[in-house]
């Protein structure tokens, strides 16, 4: 069996969990409707993306 040879120390510990952290999202305004809207990404209300419409959105039939 796997034994620790000495005691993992409380700093180096934390060192190896800096990284699990979870990051805040980052929200945009959406320039169209001004909805919430993830950078990079299609606005889920009104279907536009970099200033022209990419798919149609739900409302709008």
């Amino acid at each position: 069996m796997a034994v620790p040879k000495s005691k993992i120390t409380s700093a180096r510990r934390g060192m190896r969990r800096s990284h699990d952290a979870l990051r805040a999202v980052s929200v945009n305004e959406c320039p169209n409707c001004g909805e919430t809207k993830r950078p990079h990404h299609i606005c889920a209300s009104c279907g536009f993306y970099d200033g022209r419409e990419v798919i149609e959105a739900e409302g709008s039939l």
